[in-house]
This record gives C-alpha cells, sequence and structure tokens, in this order.
C-alpha cells in the first residue's frame, strides 16, 4: 500500500513455517472466497478502485481507512466459488507450464556443465594444461571479448512522449529476466525513445542482456538474459534495455554458451569479484570482465552443436510461455464475464 507498486496484489503461500508480513503492505482477510477477491483485485476493476484511494506522487500510498470504506462487489458466496475455481483451473496451468519451462532450463544448465564443466562428451579426447586446468587438446582459454561482435548500452528514454522522444519500445529490467528466460513476455514498461537511439540499441535475437547495477553484500550484479525471436515478437520487435543494462551481441554461433558460461559463472559466485563498492548498492565492472576473465573456447563445431541442441529446448519453453500468455489474457478476460452472466457458470 506505499510505494511505486502500490495496489500489487498477493496471494499468502502456504510455507511448512511461520510467516510474518514484510513492510508497506496490508494483509486483507474476507468474509467471502478469498480467491475470488484475488483475481477480482488483479483485474482492471479492482485496480481502479485501489487506484481511486491512492494519493501522493512522490511517495504513493493508500490507508487502511480508506481500503476499508471502498466499495467492492458482493456476488453470492455460491458464485464466488464457482468464478474462482474456474480461473483457479488456468492458473494451475500456468503455473504446470511455468515447471516444464523450468526443468527444460535446468536441462540446458546441465548440458553446459556436462559439456563445458566436466567435459563427460569429450573424456576419451588428449587433455592439456591451461590456466584453467586440463582441457582437450585444441581448445583455448580466452576472453569473452574474443566471442563478442559489439556492446550496447541501454536507455531509459521518457515516460511519455517529450520532445524529440517520440519512439514508443518496450523497456527491459533485470527484474523482467526470468520471465524472458522462461519464454514469457515480462511486465516491461512502456517509454519512448529517440529515433536514432532505436535505430542503435533495439534489441536482436541471441543478444544477452546484462544487468550492471544494483548488487548487494549478498546478490551480485550480472545476471543475464538471453534474448530470443520468439520473444522480441511478444514485444512486436520493439524492446530495448534500460540504462541500468549492458547489452552483449556475441559473434554468430556463440550465443548459447555465452550466456550459459555467464550463468554459469553468475551462479559460482564470480561476478562478485567485479563489482565496485564495499557497501550498499554496488555496480558490476562490465568492461574489466570482459576483458579479464578466462573463458574457455570450445571448436565451433561443438559450440554449433551444443547451440543446436539449446534452441530445440528454448523453442519448447517459447511454446508454454506463449500457451501461458494466452491463458492469462483469457483469465482476465473471464472475470468480468462471469460476473455479468455473459458466461453462465
Amino acid at each position: 500500500n506505499v510505494g511505486a507498486n502500490v495496489g500489487t496484489v498477493f496471494k499468502c503461500p502456504r510455507l511448512s513455517k511461520p510467516m510474518t508480513l514484510g513492510p508497506n503492505s496490508i494483509v486483507v482477510k474476507l468474509n467471502g472466497n478469498n480467491d475470488f477477491y484475488f483475481y477480482w483485485f488483479k483485474s482492471r476493476y479492482g485496480k481502479y478502485c485501489l487506484d481511486s484511494i491512492v494519493s501522493g506522487s512522490a511517495q504513493p500510498k493508500f490507508n487502511k481507512t480508506h481500503f476499508k470504506e471502498m466499495p467492492i462487489p458482493v456476488p453470492p458466496l455460491v458464485e464466488q466459488e464457482k468464478i474462482a475455481s474456474i480461473l483457479s483451473a488456468l492458473d494451475n496451468k500456468i503455473a504446470v507450464n511455468r515447471r516444464i519451462c523450468a526443468n527444460l532450463e535446468a536441462q540446458a544448465q546441465a548440458l553446459f556443465k556436462s559439456w563445458f564443466v566436466d567435459f563427460t562428451p569429450f573424456k576419451d579426447q588428449p587433455f592439456v594444461d591451461s590456466e584453467l586446468g586440463p582441457i582437450p587438446q585444441g581448445w583455448k582459454v580466452g576472453k569473452y571479448e574474443d566471442i563478442i561482435l559489439d556492446t550496447l548500452a541501454g536507455d531509459w528514454g521518457k515516460e511519455k512522449i517529450t520532445g524529440n522522444y517520440t519512439h514508443e519500445v518496450a523497456c527491459v529490467r533485470g527484474c523482467d529476466f526470468q520471465d524472458m528466460n522462461n519464454g514469457y513476455r515480462g511486465n516491461t514498461p512502456q517509454r519512448y525513445i529517440l529515433e536514432k537511439n532505436y535505430s542503435t540499441k533495439r534489441l536482436l535475437p541471441q543478444d544477452l542482456i546484462i544487468e550492471i547495477s544494483g548488487g548487494t553484500l549478498t546478490v551480485s550484479t550480472g545476471r543475464a538474459c538471453l534474448v530470443s525471436k520468439e520473444m522480441l515478437e511478444k514485444y512486436d520487435n520493439n524492446l530495448v534495455c534500460t540504462n541500468f543494462c549492458k547489452v552483449i551481441r556475441p559473434i554468430d554461433g556463440y550465443s548459447a554458451y555465452c550466456y550459459y558460461s555467464w550463468l554459469h559463472k553468475y551462479n559460482n559466485r564470480v561476478m562478485f569479484g567485479y563489482e565496485n563498492g564495499s557497501s550498499g548498492l554496488k555496480n558490476f565492472r562490465f568492461k574489466d570482465f570482459l576483458t579479464k576473465e578466462p573463458l574457455l573456447i570450445p571448436p565451433k563445431a561443438d559450440l554449433i552443436k551444443f547451440q543446436h541442441i539449446i534452441k530445440l529446448l528454448q523453442q519448447k519453453k517459447q511454446t508454454n510461455g506463449t500457451e501461458s500468455t494466452k491463458l492469462a489474457a483469457l483469465r482476465d478476460t473471464l472475470l468480468p464475464k462471469l460476473m455479468s452472466g455473459e458466461i453462465k457458470l
């Protein structure tokens, strides 16, 4: 009920441990069906009602008194339960799709480790010593800059059309990465940028987006997102990243390897060694990482095989993500039709 995300609605998870509430939030306990009101508050009607009691510009907020006085619909409990059951069934299918996507991503990461960390398919080849330890003969150790064609800066643009800031784009942030990597369109804000920046900073398939700002003592910067053709289509090919990110454009055929090697290093906390500052929010020394961090570089033929398998896994994730996007749109349009009787319960 306070801050930039005022009016965001969550359903409390079922955890096998005591729970308490974080700051700037309220718990709502209703006499009706909680699931029904969860969907209602998330609908455009519920959002409109919540927006109507928000005050403040620098720090938007609403208080509990105004919330309690806010009018809401009260269908008979039986109808609430039926509506909630229908919408919950759609959400359950979306949850299944997300688990499938997570499993596919785990397979991709396991494949990378098997091939390029444990060298399982290459055990019968001769090995040579390197600064990264024994590696298959014919492989080499280089830097990320060796497999990168170009890097791009982000552009946060303007919230509204202002002067020459007239080209509308979706602007991806670090908080959108997880959804995008799993085949879903993130909840990216719409912004306006200069035409010249659109032509130079618009994202292309197989680009990597890297978060360069916002690390803490426990979470490093350097999170990455791999852009796919299918994902760009969800944004009508009008996608840039915020200026808290950088874009890596790998050499053709190296994108999947670049992304999963980067992810492997991130998960192993390598990025902590490339951050500025010792307290508060940290920044990622992006250029230092590209030019100094050792990177195993396998032969191109092995990378092409790896990229082909990864592409198949990505396509499966995109299929599930697309289905879930359609189910979510259906869920959001069903509520008013069910409540009005347009669709019979």
